[in-house]
């Protein structure tokens, strides 16, 4: 008791530094979900995975089984519609080359009324690390 006494400016720093963590830890889904979740909102509650790079890096190598929207054409006037969900309660699941326009688009498609859109972290480096199907289509 004496030492809590005695350095109390350390056990002020301690508590607010495991506040502050607890507090990000708490406040929200911002990075995105891991691999692992995405492949659960695909597979078990018919989640949509689409892929938000240009048509040339989908080419290259994209998730097996994603649809390709750019991030450029959601963001102008011609939505490509049938290439979305129409069902917007439906998960989306949105990837990219490393995470950071997928996280971009999350928030654009959530704007759309799309509730349930979220980000790969770590985007297709991520879904390659953890061993997952990746193909490549005719440019």
């Amino acid at each position: 008791m004496k030492f809590l006494l005695e350095n109390w400016y350390l056990v002020l720093t301690a508590l607010v530094s495991g506040g502050l963590l607890l507090w990000t830890s708490l406040r929200g889904k911002s990075g995105g979900v891991a691999t692992a979740e995405a492949v659960r909102l695909v597979n078990r509650e018919k989640g949509v995975l689409i892929d938000v790079g240009e048509p040339e890096e989908f080419a290259a190598g994209h998730a097996t089984g994603a649809r390709n929207v750019p991030l450029s054409s959601l963001t102008g006037t011609d939505v490509p519609v049938k290439q979305l969900p129409s069902n917007k309660a439906l998960p989306v699941v949105l990837m990219c080359k490393t995470g950071a326009r997928a996280q971009r688009a999350a928030g654009i498609l959530q704007k759309q009324g799309y509730a349930n859109a979220v980000a790969v972290q770590g985007g297709l480096a991520a879904w390659r690390e953890a061993s997952l199907p990746v193909e490549k289509s005719a440019a």
